[in-house]
């Protein structure tokens, strides 16, 4: 059995987008592509199907909100794709910003159908859209919920931990709420 060569990514996806790639991240030995959000199902389906690149494992997808210092990145939140070749024993990630303001992404269901659990807890978690997504209903948090809990903007609203120093404050709510 011959198997291709193994290709590098960033300089096989840099000939052939060479307008997509907006930036590389090398830190540790990975690998992270930022590339133009609108051409995201474009550079995986070429990455999933090209000859000695075949990242055929869809491992995570993952979103980031960068709330509230985001003003030296393209945008607010950044959905990261987490890649892997069974092949060549590789890993990738893929990322793409997208902006507060209608924050969407063109969905990759089509490519690797797993996405579709991944996709929607993000949608329910961090509000981000995925378009042409088959089935864009809650997935952890119930349809009536309002907001979404893994944005930093969202009020936390947590119980006060009680403590030796603070016991006399805490049971002074407790008590009255009781009664």
């Amino acid at each position: 059995m011959n198997i291709a060569q193994a290709l590098d990514p960033v300089v096989t996806l840099k000939t052939y987008f060479p307008d997509v790639i907006q930036e590389v991240i090398e830190f540790r030995d990975e690998v992270t592509i930022v590339i133009d959000s609108e051409q995201i199902v474009r550079v995986m389906q070429f990455l999933r199907d090209t000859t000695g690149l075949i990242y055929n494992f869809l491992s995570d997808i993952s979103a980031v909100d960068y709330y509230p210092d985001y003003g030296h990145r393209p945008g607010r939140f950044a959905v990261a794709y987490h890649l892997y070749s069974l092949l060549y024993n590789r890993r990738l990630r893929i990322k793409a910003y997208v902006q507060e303001e209608s924050p969407s992404l063109p969905t990759i269901i089509q490519i690797w159908p797993a996405a579709n659990w991944l996709e929607r807890e993000i949608m329910d978690m961090m509000g981000i859209i995925f378009e042409g997504h088959p089935d864009p209903r809650r997935l952890l948090m119930p349809d009536d919920w309002n907001g979404h809990p893994h944005r930093r903007d969202y009020p936390l609203g947590y119980e006060t931990i009680q403590f030796s120093f603070n016991v006399e404050e805490i049971m002074k709510h407790k008590v009255k709420g009781q009664k």
